[in-house]
């Protein structure tokens, strides 16, 4: 059978040279708010390692957006920086992205500079802190601020832009029953919860225009009771299909409710708080981690299911993400139907292993799940355990290769 993993494929007016993105995993690599030389570094990597497309994990629309101060927030003064590592994508022969959204709700004022906004007002416990609901008269300039973003983008010379729609972030806390709980047009009736979405998209694909490819990146389920399940999100698969999406990224789950469901696997603890320097957060979080973050298990391509559902119900180009580490199960999910896979811990694990695929037909990446570079990623940077230049300590070496036999 001829793989499909390595032949071109178009989403809107973006060629991409194979079937292979790299995912908008959070690399926490932009201190101040702005790009390093180590995202540059990080991103041409992966781009000389053959991906046909690598994309800038999340960038705030307004400062409001931000939920680590070592994210990206757009803004003029970053286009130029930007425009560099873009260059040097380019320069690889690989398409470059960047994933504009609002994390709403999951901030905290010494992080986004207000009280943190949502679908919403209540508290939340990922900060945790007090949120105020957005006014109906607020949500116009908060769409319109998606749209400068995407400007902003093709500036900086990205080839296309992906909306955050999952993930519980602000356009998902506006979709979700559990996260709205408005009573005005934007609340009850999934066709309200759609209306703020509705908005940003419209906003968005103005400013795409004809030479801007658009993704939205959309849950299948929330993860969790009470939140959106897959009957819903058919219905906001369709609305963004009308709405000119040229591609959907089908995950699921909810960073504040249901964060292994995005990932699956389990969290090491003590490597998440290894890396804290508050002391209160340090020990309250080791305390009640596995509480507040309980494991689900990992299995290969475990969206694989629920995206079936999306491939026969839409008729937009779909891209799979969640949990591909092979290629052979890889060409199983393009076999499918599915237009394009992202991959976000394979690739950090062994940036060239798209060229390596090319190379080998039973190529796997060594990744084994044990989610270090997730739990070190919320204070520093984003690595791979086992790509370290310093030798780890032994307590978190042992945490791993338990997590790692337990997988």
């Amino acid at each position: 059978m001829n793989s499909k993993l390595f032949t071109p494929v178009t989403f809107g007016p973006l060629t991409l040279r194979n079937r292979t993105i790299r995912s908008a995993a959070f690399e926490s690599m932009c201190p101040g708010n702005k790009p390093s030389e180590q995202l540059l570094d990080y991103h041409r990597s992966v781009a000389a390692g053959g991906v046909g497309m690598t994309t800038v994990a999340y960038a705030a629309v307004t400062r409001s957006g931000l939920s680590f101060d070592r994210q990206l927030w757009m803004r003029p003064e970053i286009v130029p920086a930007l425009r560099r590592l873009t260059d040097a994508v380019h320069a690889e022969g690989a398409a470059v992205s960047i994933q504009l959204g609002h994390c709403g709700n999951m901030s905290h004022k010494s992080i986004c500079g207000c009280l943190p906004v949502g679908a919403s007002s209540g508290f939340n416990l990922y900060s945790p802190t007090f949120v105020r609901g957005l006014r109906a008269n607020e949500l116009p300039e908060m769409a319109r601020a998606y749209g400068r973003a995407v400007n902003l983008a093709r500036e900086a010379g990205f080839d296309a832009v992906e909306i955050h729609a999952g993930h519980g972030y602000l356009i998902s806390q506006f979709l979700s029953p559990s996260t709205n709980h408005r009573k005005d047009e934007f609340g009850g009736s999934l066709e309200n919860r759609m209306r703020f979405m509705d908005m940003v998209m419209l906003e968005v694909m103005k400013a795409a225009g004809n030479d801007m490819a658009v993704f939205v990146k959309m849950n299948m389920r929330d993860g969790f009771r009470g939140g959106m399940e897959i009957d819903e999100s058919l219905q906001v698969g369709r609305r963004l299909q009308d709405l000119g999406a040229h591609a959907l990224v089908l995950s699921g789950g909810f960073v504040s409710k249901a964060p292994m469901y995005v990932m699956r696997g389990e969290m090491p603890i003590r490597c998440m708080t290894y890396y804290m320097t508050s002391w209160w957060l340090k020990y309250g979080v080791r305390m009640v981690g596995k509480w507040m973050i309980p494991s689900v298990p990992f299995k290969e391509a475990y969206f694989l299911d629920d995206a079936l559902k999306f491939r026969r119900e839409l008729d937009v180009p779909l891209i799979y993400v969640g949990g591909l580490v092979e290629r052979k199960k890889i060409d199983e999910v393009l076999d499918c139907g599915f237009d394009a896979v992202q991959m976000g811990r394979a690739l950090l694990n062994e940036p060239g292993f798209v060229g390596r695929m090319k190379a080998e037909e039973n190529a796997r990446c060594s990744c084994k799940h044990s989610n270090y570079c997730i739990a070190r990623m919320y204070t520093i940077d984003m690595q791979c355990h086992q790509k370290l230049d310093d030798e780890l300590p032994l307590c978190l070496k042992k945490e791993i290769e338990q997590i790692e036999n337990r997988g």
